[in-house]
Order: structure tokens, then sequence, then C-alpha cells
């Protein structure tokens, strides 16, 4: 075997190392979508927290118009990325990034206390195969639009936070139309993507079985979380650990 031979193959050796260290990295965006009835700004904590750990973060505030505006919206924040992004949504959101997730620069998906339909699954057919134990979604007068009552907020969507954080989600909420829940969901990214799925053990908005039903229906690796359906609000830590963990695995 000739000296020129043995520097041709370390070379080439040395590529393919770098190559696959390059396509092994950790994933550094992370593009969160809000959930029906809150918006982004209760991400606060958990982003802070990731950006701490060297994450880039964004939050997309869809306007929960239709699923079809929510993903567009996301489709936007996606758009301005550097790189892979791991996409993460709660409640509802889950329905947007198992849409938006197709994305060839989604590299994964964490659903956190969310929804992760099949195709032709709508929120509405999901939520009615396990009822939730909070029974509080009201109309608004022209039919249009669904929101949860201010008066139980706390306790059916935010039982784990302070009284007065609870108290600002109730009046900060985000109306969403009637038809972004009926809408059904198309060829869901989690059958091609890896995907990561946070249950929330006290949740009285998903109900938890329901929650594991799907998790374990896309083979998504689950964290059990004692909390509330607020739970990116009430625990943030341990919301970024399982995201923090989702982008590490997602690069490889």
């Amino acid at each position: 075997m000739n000296s020129r031979y043995l520097s041709t193959l370390a070379i080439a050796f040395a590529t393919s190392v770098i190559a696959f260290t390059a396509q092994a990295a950790e994933v550094k965006n992370i593009v969160i979508v809000h959930g029906a009835l809150a918006d982004g700004s209760g991400w606060r904590k958990a982003t802070e927290i990731l950006e701490g750990r060297g994450f880039n973060v964004s939050i997309v505030q869809e306007p929960i118009t239709s699923l079809a505006d929510d993903v567009a919206a996301t489709n936007r924040v996606l758009d301005l990325q550097d790189g892979p992004t791991l996409l993460v949504g709660h409640s509802y959101g889950g329905m947007v990034i198992t849409e938006a997730g197709n994305r060839p620069d989604v590299a994964g998906l964490v659903y956190v206390a969310a929804f992760q339909p099949d195709k032709g699954e709508s929120l509405l057919d999901l939520a009615g195969s396990k009822p939730p134990a909070g029974t509080s979604v009201r109309e608004t007068k022209d039919g249009k639009f669904l929101y949860l009552d201010p008066r139980a907020f706390a306790k059916d969507f935010a039982a784990d936070l302070p009284k007065d954080d609870a108290a600002f989600l109730a009046r900060s909420q985000v109306f969403a139309a009637k038809e972004a829940f009926a809408a059904k969901a198309g060829d869901p990214a989690w059958k091609t993507k890896k995907s990561w799925t946070i249950v929330a053990t006290q949740d009285r908005s998903i109900n938890p079985d329901l929650e594991r039903q799907m998790a374990k229906r896309a083979g998504s690796d689950v964290t059990d979380i004692k909390s509330s359906h607020a739970v990116f609000a009430s625990k943030p830590e341990a919301v970024a650990d399982v995201i923090e963990k989702a982008a590490k695995a997602a690069g490889q």
C-alpha cells in the first residue's frame, strides 16, 4: 500500500467524519406554536431557559382563524430560520405542527399537552373521543369563535399557576375560530419525522389518556409531567429539558 494511497484514504476518512459530525450537529433553532385560548407570552420563561442553553427561539403568534392560516403563519416564521428547526406545539398547536412539520427543514416535532392528529382527523374528532374533565368552553355571540369561561380558566387550564398569573392568562386568551377546530388534518409529519410528547398528567383541557394514546400511535418519545394544561408556564424547566433532549436527538 503506497503512501499516496494512504494519504488519499486518510483525507477521505477525515472528510466523512466531518460530514457525519455536521449531519449529527444539534439543532439550534426552536419554533414554538402556542395553543388556542392562550398566546405565546406564556412561553417566556421556557424561552429564556432555552436561550440560556444556546438555542435560538422564535414563537409563532398565529391568529387561530383557520388551520390553514395558522400553518401559513408558522411557515412565515420557519422561513426566517437559518438551518434545521425543531417545531414545538402546545394543545391546538399540535394540529399546526403536524401540518407545517412536513417541510424538509423541520428536524423533529415536540408535542406539549397537544393534539397529534392522523390524516383526516380534526381537533373536535379527537377531543370528543375521550372527553376532558373541563367543560367550560363557550361560544361567542356570533357563534363563530370559542373561548374558555374566565371564571373556570384557572381550574380547567392553569390550576398549578399562581392565581394572578392564571387570571392574566384568562384575560388575555386568544379566541379560537370554530373552523380551526373542525379542520381535518392532512398527511401527518410525525409519520416521517422524530417526535416527542409531554403528557400533562393533571390536564383538564385534554384528557391525559388521549395524549398518551396519540403519542403511542405516533411512536413518540413520551415524558409525563405532573401539571395542568399550562405545563409550558408552570413547569418551564421540565418542558425546556424535553425540548433540549429532542433538539439533540433530532440532529442525529
